[in-house]
This record gives C-alpha cells, structure tokens and sequence, in this order.
C-alpha cells in the first residue's frame, strides 16, 4: 500500500494505543506464570501478535478474541508455572525483534534445541551476540547458516546460573531476555555490561520483574545488573500504557502543521524512556503542553500556537545547535529526523549506532530519503547532522531556504520510517505532494494509525 501525504492541518483529539514494550513483556512474563494474568488496553499490533502466537509454544495458553474473532481489549493468559517448557516447534518471532531476543534466552534454559526465526526484515538482523551469552552461560548456540550472524537461531540448552559479559551498546533487549530467563535460574544471574545503551528498557524490565517479587540489582550506571532465580511470578492485573514511541507521531504532525490536538491517555509513570522528546521539542519553540493528571499532551503548531506562527528554531540554545543523545531512546531518530527538517538551525542525533541494527539500517535510510526531498543531511557512524529550515522567517515571510519539497520515498517495510515520512508529508508547501510505498508496515507497532490520523484531518490515501 502506498500512501499519499500533502499538506492538511490538524485539529481534534487522538489516543495512541497500549505501549509495545510494555505489551510484549506482560505477555512474556503472563506465559511464566503460575495462574490468571488479564492484560489490560494491550497493543494488538503484528509484533504482539506474534508474541501471543508464540508463548503458548512454551506451555501457556492465551485468549484475546471473542467468538466473532473480534480482538478483545483484554487479553487473559494462562501461565505455564512450573510447567513451562521448551518450545514445541519453531519460533517465527515475525518482524519482532523484542520477541526473538526475549524469547530466546528463555528457551535456553531447557534441555533440548530450539529454533528462532523470523520475516525476511528480521533475518537480516544480527544475532551473533545473543548466541554468544548463550554460549557463555552453557548453551550451545549458533547461527544455523554457516559464517551468518543472522537468524534462523539454533539453539541447544541449557543455560545455568552464573556471570556474562557483553556488551551494552549493542541492544538492550538480549539483555530482557536475560533478565528474564534468570527467572529460571538456580542462583543469581550477573550480567556485566560494558557501555550499556537503551537503559530506559532496561528499567522497565527490572520494574516489571520487581513488580512481580522477583530481586533484582541493577547498578547506576547499569553496567551491573544481577537477577535471583528461581522464581515464578503470580498471575496479576494490569492496564498497559499508552505508547510514547507512537505518541511522537501526531506529536511531530501537529507542530509541523496550523493545528491544534490532544493527544490523550499519555504515559506519566516514567517507565518509557520516549516520553524525553517533548523537553526536547519544548526546547526549540514547540507549543507543548503536558497535563499529567489528566494524561495528556496539547499540541499547538503553525497559526494555531500561541506566538501565532509556531517557528521552531535552535536559535537560544548552546552554539544555536540542537544536541539530542538518542542512547536512551533510538526509536525517536524517525520522527525527530524528519521534524528536523523544518527546525531554522542545526541538528545533531547523536549516539545512535544501534539505530544501523533496527528493522533496517536506519542512520542510512533516513540520510538517503530525506535527501531525495531537499533536505541538509550528513550522517556518521553513530550520528546524523541535519542542517534544517523553517518555512517562515521571524516576520511571517516565506523562507526561501526552506527547499523541502515532495517525491516518492520507500519505508523499507519499517514501520516508524513509514509513520515519520508520512507526517513529514503534512508539512510541506501546499502544492507538493509525498508518496510513502509500502506504507502499510505501521501495522507493526500503530494498527489503523492512518485511520486515527485521518481522525484529525490528515487526510491520508492510497
């Protein structure tokens, strides 16, 4: 599906779904329990999907549709407990990588070979460092095509307590999976990480699993983090989040536009490392609003901000440069590239090596589409330098350096890809127009996000 994007102004107000992480690992730790567990408002995006098709492979049972085949806003697991088991067939973890290095840890633990797979996307993304810890902790795990560092994963346990070294810049979710695979562990699971990345996932991890009871250490500086085993949870209640990597979107939409949108059931508790983008944004003009009683976020952009233009620009800060360390949350270098774009001054995302192991190389692909539209893009091995402009000037004028102009881009089957270049779209001059192929792959994180961005003028279309 290709979708066409052309300027539209925003107004109204727009939920974003139940947060993926958060999903994903109630659905992990729902399957290792002892009992009920009811997931509440959960994400049923393609990579939750895959993940509630695959835990029953291990012991649990799930049900998340009524009689009709309707998906039900609440999701009951049935925990495997202490009958938990290697997984009965292969694992097709799909496009999501949460689910293939959660998983993967975890099927380690047993006696006997597992396998892990995935979509084409997912094949290309290396796994060399989970069969590494694996193998230091007493696996016998390799990349089933010889001199690959891609799945498919195989994978012949079983692991034991004990401490492993890896490092941290790599992902942080191998490092989930670890954490929760010491769960099953005799004894206390030390992870020794050098220049950990991504630590907000982190600290939601060890939220979950201390919320649970399970003793879990992580050091201020995570590069010591350590888990007793074993424990099996109870079953337990929980209402999931909204999602703050999809909030960026109609974020980044409004203020790119003359629109004025709420943006309700936001995320306050801290537990999503996203949630910094709005400081970030704050910081170069965005008419922001964030309402933590009520959750929720205004967002007035254009005409419709309170200056009565909305210019966004780097001017008032440090050297009049915007410096963003998207360590801690790499999956906003989509959306806040293509924000980038309209912000006068310059921007520097930097500290995002991880981003180049995403669903595709994205530090690459961002480089390479933006600048098929006019835009001032450098990247570097771990950065991306973006020289943007406003469509005004100070007084209201047209900005004749503002160059940003429409043509056809590819998403790469990458679901924030096609979700930031089709905002992007909304914003530029009235007579260009923006064609996102493949634009269908939002249904990975943001299911009907078309629909609901439609919901407040966007007019999207095929």
């Amino acid at each position: 599906m290709d979708i066409v994007s052309s300027r539209h102004s925003l107004s109204g107000s727009i939920r974003v779904p139940g947060s993926k992480s958060h999903t994903i690992r109630a659905l992990v730790l729902a399957c290792l329990a002892d009992g009920t567990s009811h997931i509440r408002n959960p994400l049923p995006s393609a990579d939750c999907l895959s993940t509630a098709k695959a835990v029953p492979l291990m012991g649990a049972s799930i049900s998340l549709s009524s009689a009709e085949g309707k998906l039900l806003d609440t999701w009951t697991v049935e925990g495997a407990g202490k009958d938990l088991h290697l997984p009965t067939n292969v694992v097709d973890a799909g496009n999501s990588g949460s689910l293939l290095y959660f998983l993967s840890p975890l099927a380690a633990t047993f006696e006997g070979v597992s396998v892990f797979t995935g979509d084409e996307s997912l094949r290309s993304r290396p796994v060399d460092h989970v069969a590494d810890v694996l193998n230091q902790l007493g696996a016998k795990a390799c990349c089933a095509v010889p001199g690959s560092k891609t799945c498919p994963l195989v994978i012949q346990g079983k692991t034991k307590a004990g401490t492993v070294r890896t490092e941290g810049s790599v992902s942080s979710q191998y490092i989930t999976g670890l954490m929760l695979s010491a769960l099953r562990m005799d004894g206390t699971l030390n992870i020794e990480l050098t220049d950990p990345k991504e630590t907000p996932y982190l600290t939601m991890t060890q939220w979950w699993l201390e919320s649970l009871g399970a003793q879990v250490h992580v050091s201020s500086d995570f590069k010591s983090i350590s888990v007793k085993g074993p424990f099996i949870p109870k079953g337990f209640d929980r209402t999931i989040p909204g999602d703050w990597e999809a909030v960026a979107f109609p974020l980044i939409a409004a203020l790119l536009t003359d629109s004025d949108i709420t943006i309700e059931h936001v995320d306050s508790s801290g537990t999503q490392g996203d949630d910094a983008i709005v400081a970030l944004l704050q910081s170069v003009g965005a008419d922001i609003d964030w309402n933590r009683e009520t959750e929720s976020l205004r967002v007035r952009g254009g005409k419709k901000s309170r200056n009565g233009m909305g210019l966004l620009s780097t001017k008032n800060l440090p050297d009049g440069v915007l410096r963003a360390n998207l360590s801690g949350y790499p999956d906003a270098v989509c959306a806040l590239s293509a924000i980038a774009c309209f912000i006068e001054g310059r921007t520097i995302i930097e500290d995002i090596a991880v981003c180049r192991r995403k669903e595709t190389d994205r530090i690459s692909v961002i480089t390479k589409e933006l600048t098929k539209l006019g835009a001032e893009v450098e990247e570097g091995k771990d950065f991306l330098i973006i020289n943007g402009h406003s469509p005004l000037k100070t007084d209201g004028s047209k900005n004749p350096n503002f160059t940003l102009h429409g043509g056809t881009v590819e998403s790469y089957l990458d679901h924030r890809m096609a979700m930031s270049l089709s905002c992007l779209g909304l914003g530029l001059p009235a007579e260009e127009k923006l064609i996102v192929r493949n634009a269908e792959c939002c249904s990975v994180s943001f299911p009907n996000f078309f629909d609901a961005m439609n919901g407040l003028g966007a007019d999207f279309h095929e």
